[in-house]
């Protein structure tokens, strides 16, 4: 299921606006076409951010453009997920030792898929057979370039034999839990479950939930960013005893500042006032849109690294 994929000194993108109603890819033929589908969601997730930025770079050096400037606009794309910034600074490095930004960013496509694959086996060790799982937004094969984070661990239990249901957040306002992670689950014929946002606490007190594996956009000294509505989810797995794992790259981690000086971003006012096309609220609502919630370090009990297991830093 892969998020994206370079040919012809291109790179296309899985369209996710348009899932699950119709599978698309987009067309990038310069850096500014990388950086709309950033802003636009047409790609989503941090490692896949990541990975598109660099291919970003990739299409700036084969234009010819001065890659610090465009460095800098593609980092403007989106302020939360730290791979985006890392991915950028890789590419430069690479660079300034006598590297391609393309031959990079090929390296960082096949790297995400193994550290995921990894990552994977690891958070398979925690998922008991017979577990229902929980899962908010969508960290799955469509928030990297394939296999996933979150719901790479579950796929790598499957895979090991485990019989596994999962539980999906539909994740309001832009539904990535309802659009992406049950389509994925889907499309592999693993049981899962769709709820409203507001019900993840009512199933957990019923006991209906055995553990809770969400992604990650930023993981920083006292907690990690995810998805708005993951806070919510956390505090009600630490009221009903639910273990709340974090799956993430080591690429995802930022570890030289604190979580609360994490920029969080503010989006358009209408994917609220909006569902699909239908405005479901008076005219002259305001709003606040907040992408990304700040889950504490106490509300997590380990995050599933491609190096094993870690304590929240």
């Amino acid at each position: 299921m892969k998020t994206l994929y370079w040919k012809d000194n291109h790179l296309f993108i899985r369209d996710q606006t348009k899932l699950p109603a119709e599978v698309t890819y987009f067309e990038c033929e310069t850096y500014q076409d990388v950086i709309h589908t950033i802003k636009t969601l047409m790609v989503r997730g941090a490692p896949a951010i990541g990975v598109a930025a660099a291919f970003g770079m990739a299409l700036a050096e084969l234009a010819g453009e001065d890659l610090e400037k465009v460095a800098e606009e593609i980092k403007a794309a989106r302020p939360t997920a730290v791979n985006l910034f890392w991915a950028v600074d890789r590419v430069l490095d690479a660079k300034s030792k006598g590297k391609s930004a393309l031959d990079e960013a090929l390296l960082m496509f096949d790297e995400d898929i193994q550290t995921n694959k990894t990552l994977g086996k690891y958070g398979a060790q925690v998922v008991e057979d017979g577990d229902t799982i929980l899962t908010h937004c969508n960290a799955g094969a469509l928030a990297c370039v394939d296999y996933g984070t979150a719901l790479g661990v579950i796929r790598a239990a499957v895979e090991e034999g485990k019989n596994i249901s999962v539980v999906c957040d539909e994740t309001r306002p832009v539904c990535q839990g309802a659009r992406l992670s049950v389509f994925e689950m889907q499309e592999e014929g693993i049981p899962v479950k769709l709820i409203v946002d507001s019900a993840a606490g009512r199933l957990m007190q019923e006991g209906k939930i055995d553990k809770v594996i969400v992604g990650a956009d930023r993981v920083a000294r006292g907690g990690a960013a995810n998805k708005i509505g993951s806070l919510m989810v956390a505090l009600a797995a630490k009221r009903f005893n639910v273990p709340f794992y974090v799956a993430a790259p080591k690429s995802t981690f930022d570890e030289g500042i604190s979580i609360y000086d994490v920029e969080i971003e503010e989006r358009d006012p209408d994917e609220v006032l909006y569902f699909g096309d239908c405005r479901v609220a008076p005219e002259g609502t305001e709003v606040e849109n907040p992408a990304f919630d700040i889950i504490p370090s106490d509300l997590i009990t380990g995050i599933i690294t491609e190096d094993g297991i870690l304590d929240p830093i």
